[in-house]
């Protein structure tokens, strides 16, 4: 409408121009209908070029680095409005991941399968890998590509276990005879988990043309490739050094994306690279399962001190906030309900036995249910790689828990119990002398001061007293044992 707008008015200036200037010699007025008329359509036409010429053509770039997880998801989902708002050729996806949560890898599957944006996957820089997770994600990108030196693969489902526990399969060694073989599931659940990743990562490669057989091998055995096998067996198109060699050799291919078939025009594209925000950063620090359990652990320690010591106020509004933070954490990871409980579960029988102590019965068995706790509180069904809190973290979280409880939150509730020392409430149960006394009333000496004071018993003077109430500024006493 805009263009159509336009052009009405320039034309209209162009035929008052025409109307206006003097007739050149030999135009009949007869032929000025046809002038304003292809003087019309030349307006209409001239700013269409004129916009195609000035269209910018970019390429769109966002990492995807370490554990995939809610953050991975956000920002592939945001790069992906982006593309479609400013119209990018190509969005290139560079990958360097160990693998991640399989609910954030299958939802990022989906928005590339549904992208009409053609999206390009690149693990790059040199040394970087596609594992687990990342291999799923190259395998559904409408082009694959890597640089030298990195490697994809090792994409079976890690069922995760304590060593010695049911459902845990120790490592063996084999014999030099033997040729290691890939283990194979110990039970129904194992098998439907691995069937299920060979079935879909078989569809992936089958749906973008490439070595379906691979993928099998990759889920069921964990194989891996290098650059240079994985573009002989199928499973990538090119290896490239850096992202415009990239651009470029890809010029002119064709993809097929939601929107339809594209032919891929690549060459010499303006690379714009999309970093994520600081609330995406934060969200990424936050959701390491390591950084969630001592976000947590600080959550129920500052309050537990608040409670023990009101008025700290400090350790309230540290542990709130750090509670709050590492639910949020929490609540896109995948927790363990079992696991948790247990934490809590320790963390209150040490707490009971720094309250009311019983010669280290509920602080060891608080110390292990902490322990198991932590040890179970990530799901391992919901992740192709490790999510677990390493043990490093666990051994400084029950060093620090045990003091914490023998130490600070002991020394809050002694402090608790001690007499009070100032105030209205100081005064009951001190003890004074008589200075003056008559008729059930008199003064008394306490502290240094002489207040007034009455009793139902009859108190010589020099007579020892001891404070059993306080009205106004008068005392209530009796006489001292």
């Amino acid at each position: 409408m805009k263009r159509f707008m336009r052009a009405c008015g320039l034309f209209f200036f162009r035929s008052i121009t025409a109307v206006l200037a003097p007739m050149p010699t030999g135009i009949s007025r007869s032929a000025i209908p046809g002038i304003l008329l292809a003087s019309l359509l030349v307006t209409l036409a001239a700013p269409t070029a004129r916009t195609q010429d000035i269209t910018p053509r970019h390429a769109l770039l966002i990492d995807v680095k370490g554990t995939i997880g809610f953050a991975s998801t956000t920002q592939l989902t945001r790069a992906l409005e982006m593309a479609k708002a400013d119209e990018a050729t190509v969005l290139i996806m560079r990958i360097d991941t160990p693998g991640g949560l399989l609910t954030a890898t299958r939802d990022m599957i989906q928005a590339v399968l549904a992208s009409p944006v053609p999206i390009i996957a690149y693990v790059a820089p040199s040394g970087a890998r596609a594992a687990s997770a990342g291999t799923y994600l190259v395998f559904a990108s409408h082009v694959a590509a890597m640089a030298p030196a990195t490697h994809l693969g090792a994409a079976t489902p890690v069922e995760l276990g304590v060593p010695g526990l049911p459902g845990s399969s120790p490592p063996t060694k084999p014999s030099d005879a033997e040729k290691p073989a890939a283990p194979e599931p110990s039970d129904a659940a194992e098998r439907k988990s691995v069937n299920d990743a060979v079935a879909y990562l078989r569809t992936l490669a089958e749906l973008r043309s490439r070595s379906a057989d691979w993928a099998e091998v990759a889920v069921r055995e964990g194989a891996t490739l290098t650059a240079s096998e994985a573009l002989k067996k199928h499973v990538v198109e090119l290896i490239a050094d850096n992202v415009n060699e990239l651009l470029t050799t890809i010029d002119g291919q064709s993809v097929t994306t939601a929107a339809g078939a594209i032919k891929l025009k690549t060459k010499g594209l303006r690379i714009v690279e999309l970093k994520p925000d600081w609330k995406m950063q934060v969200m990424a620090i936050i959701t390491d399962p390591n950084i969630a359990f001592i976000l947590m652990l600080f959550g129920v320690y500052g309050i537990l001190f608040e409670f023990m010591s009101p008025g700290a106020v400090a350790p309230g509004v540290v542990g709130g906030i750090s509670l709050i933070v590492a639910l949020t954490a929490l609540s896109v990871l995948p927790v363990n309900y079992g696991g948790l409980a247990l934490l809590l579960f320790g963390v209150a029988l040490m707490v009971l036995e720094a309250s009311a102590p019983t010669f280290g019965i509920l602080g060891l068995g608080g110390i292990v249910a902490f322990v198991v706790g932590a040890l179970f509180l990530f799901e391992p069904a919901d992740s192709d790689h490790q999510v677990a809190v390493a043990w490093p973290v666990i051994a400084g979280a029950v060093a620090a828990s045990a003091a914490f409880f023998a130490g600070i939150l002991g020394f809050a509730l002694r402090t608790r119990r001690r007499p009070v020392r100032t105030g209205v409430e100081e005064m009951l149960g001190s003890t004074g002398e008589v200075v003056a006394w008559s008729e059930g009333a008199g003064h008394i000496r306490v502290h240094g001061e002489v207040w007034a004071a009455e009793s139902n018993q009859n108190l010589p003077i020099g007579q020892k007293v001891r404070v059993v109430g306080l009205a106004g500024l008068t005392l209530t006493v009796e006489a001292a044992a």
